[in-house]
């Protein structure tokens, strides 16, 4: 029997199996949203992720294919399988789907196609349609000219087909899923795969003489069938049988045009595989290489280091010197002569203009940073596994839900520290200003999906979801943290605050906020800009996603590349006699944002191929939203930076 493997941040990220007593003191250590989550689980020796439990079959056991959605990387709308006239059941029964599972469109069902475990079949016929018509080919063609790919599942597997490059050699790689057809645009045919040819992979149990599913290949083909008589029990085909060389170029293609007769039939054979049942997604995570993402963490890490000498300089050298030469003035008339940042003491800590929609920004980019940081630990443990579809999607929007009670906790703080008394409106804020602004785009965005007619637009009953979890859940724990944050004491600032503003001095122009701020962006951005092309490419291009681990080390070098650029911004902010730097502090590493979109322009024009102007705004549409996200995220990060760094130096001088 295989036992299941953990994954860390490699190539094997895929194993999904953990263990209950390690899994359990893991948790232990985490926060105390996950322990509750873990503790959901029934107590037993060894546990599985709901739906990735290993299952063995018996010779001559029944197992049916799943169908899942019709994708496409050139319009991005995904479609329901019987949205094109394919071979069904007598009856469409939908499997169970999360959250997550409905929010990417995936629409699991069942299909015609059945297997007999360990017995190999020759074209069995799914189904015949006698002759096509308009509205068939009109949709048969439509799918095929956009070039949708249909995706299929065994035992949670998806149905892949088998490529081979050069550069791996004979090393196994997949592709998921395969075409509905092709486009011959010489002659203008359509062609229409008919005939899919599967090989399941099986890792056989020599004690048991049990089988466990590891592979699911296809090869898919487009035959135009010939027989002597139609038999709906028995037809006997000139053109399918073992030796008939079916998609060879000595046999018709099946083509898409009125009155065709479309037969659609399929082989199935089964091969023994020394692949274990742990190891069976890692020929489908094989998509990458892991030098490139080496090469980003060591790309992040120079520019860490860069930033790290410079921070290591303004304090220990220039910063440290400051500190001395003001503690040892004597006498009043010294201390007016010196100029720099000890000059705005009096004024560092003012409350900044719009203090209350600072106060919100940060709580929501706690909100978004113990979101991110929980996530990332479940990823990296296994939780969050390809193999486990839509998992990804549903925790981010749970523990988005939970960590409302950290956005009200710091929000109040701040907005207490700014003086400020109506905690109720600044918690309404919170609650409401971030979540509020992504929902109106997406339910927008949903609203075109709809009128599109796909499988990607969002129900009406998970819409009245998610409000719930908004409204009934996220709301209500938002005003928990608020009201515990504002009955703590306020934060005591190091000096006192002035009664009359400092007027500040004319700033050089490369200390002007604008050009500040856009230089400020630049490095976190480019600390993580060679990842965030693989997440593009898996949320676009129809890939996995599945280095959790050099995620995590990445994300890791964000939240210093911001705090560390953000303080020596703020320092040179300071000397230069500038004591408004809270908001400036907030949008230095939150213009990381910018460039992030960007960013994905480029992607947009350069890497993928969508045509419609549905797609288009669709893209552009939840770029915004991840970009918002990443500003929100980014920008807290440098604050509590900045914060803590003009308390640390305020707080070390000697000031009368």
């Amino acid at each position: 029997m295989d036992s299941p493997r953990r994954c860390g941040g490699g190539r094997n990220n895929s194993r999904v199996g953990v263990s209950c007593t390690r899994g359990l003191s893991l948790l232990r250590v985490s926060t105390l949203l996950v322990c509750v989550v873990a503790a959901l689980f029934p107590v037993a020796r060894c546990f599985y992720l709901p739906g990735v439990a290993p299952r063995d079959y018996k010779k001559g056991e029944k197992v049916t294919v799943k169908v899942n959605k019709l994708s496409s990387t050139k319009t991005q709308l995904p479609y329901e399988y019987y949205s094109v006239p394919f071979c069904k059941p007598d009856a469409i029964k939908n499997s169970a789907e999360n959250l997550g599972e409905i929010l990417v469109g995936d629409r699991i069902e069942n299909s015609k196609y059945l297997f007999s475990v360990g017995d190999e079949q020759h074209c069995v016929v799914v189904c015949r349609i006698a002759s096509l018509n308009k509205k068939q080919v009109k949709a048969f063609r439509g799918k095929i000219e956009d070039d949708y790919r249909v995706n299929m599942i065994l035992d949670n597997l998806p149905v892949a087909m088998v490529r081979k490059s050069k550069k791996d050699g004979d090393e196994r790689s997949y592709e998921r899923g395969f075409p509905v057809g092709t486009h011959t645009k010489d002659d203008d045919r359509y062609i229409l795969v008919n005939h899919l040819e599967f090989t399941v992979l099986f890792h056989l149990d020599q004690a048991t003489g049990n089988r466990r599913l590891v592979g699911f290949e296809v090869m898919p083909r487009s035959v135009k069938h010939a027989y002597e008589t139609w038999d709906d029990d028995a037809t006997t085909f000139k053109t399918c049988n073992p030796d008939s060389g079916v998609g060879e170029l000595k046999m018709p293609a099946q083509e898409v045009k009125e009155n065709e007769e479309v037969v659609f039939t399929y082989d199935i054979k089964w091969q023994q595989s020394n692949i274990k049942w742990a190891s069976r997604w890692d020929t489908y995570l094989h998509m990458s290489d892991d030098q490139i993402h080496w090469f980003s963490i060591v790309n992040s890490l120079m520019i860490v280091l860069f930033l790290s000498g410079m921070v290591a300089m303004i304090m220990m050298r220039t910063l440290h010197q400051d500190i001395t030469k003001y503690n040892q003035l004597e006498t009043q008339e010294e201390a007016q002569e010196e100029s720099g940042w000890k000059l705005v003491h009096g004024d560092a800590f003012r409350p900044p203009s719009h203090a209350s929609l600072l106060s919100v920004y940060v709580g929501t980019g706690v909100q978004c940073f113990a979101m991110t940081l929980v996530t990332m630990i479940f990823a990296v443990l296994g939780f969050l596994s390809p193999a486990n579809r839509g998992g990804l999607m549903t925790a981010m929007l749970l523990l988005w839900v939970f960590m409302g009670v950290f956005a009200g906790y710091a929000s109040s703080r701040l907005y207490k520290a700014f003086k400020g008394t109506d905690w109720k409106k600044n918690t309404l804020k919170t609650a409401f200003l971030f979540p509020g602004l992504v929902f109106c785009i997406f339910f927008l965005l949903n609203c075109l999906i709809w009128g599109e007619k796909s499988s990607g637009a969002v129900p009406f009953s998970t819409m009245f979801a998610l409000l719930f979890m908004w409204f009934g859940i996220s709301v209500p724990l938002v005003f928990i943290g608020s009201y515990f944050g504002f009955k703590r004491p306020a934060i005591e600032d190091p000096v006192k605050t002035n009664k009359i503003p400092r007027q500040i001095p004319d700033q050089l122009w490369y200390m002007k906020p604008a050009f500040s701020v856009l230089i400020g962006g630049i490095l976190p951005f480019g600390a993580v800009f060679i990842e965030l092309f693989f997440i593009l490419n898996s949320i676009w291009t129809n890939q996995f996603y599945y280095i959790f681990g050099f995620l995590f080390l990445v994300f890791l070098i964000l939240i210093v590349t911001c705090a560390e650029i953000t303080i020596v911004l703020c320092y040179f902010q300071l000397c230069s006699e500038d004591y408004h730097w809270w908001w400036r502090a907030y949008m230095t590493s939150g213009a990381s944002a910018l460039y992030l979109f960007l960013y994905s322009i480029f992607y947009f024009f350069t890497k993928l191929e969508i045509t419609k102007f549905v797609s288009g705004v669709l893209y552009f549409g939840y770029m915004f939203i991840a970009s918002y996200a990443f500003f929100v995220l980014t920008g807290t990060i440098g604050f509590y930076a900045c914060h803590w760094f003009v308390r640390k130096i305020y707080g070390s001088v000697k000031i009368d």
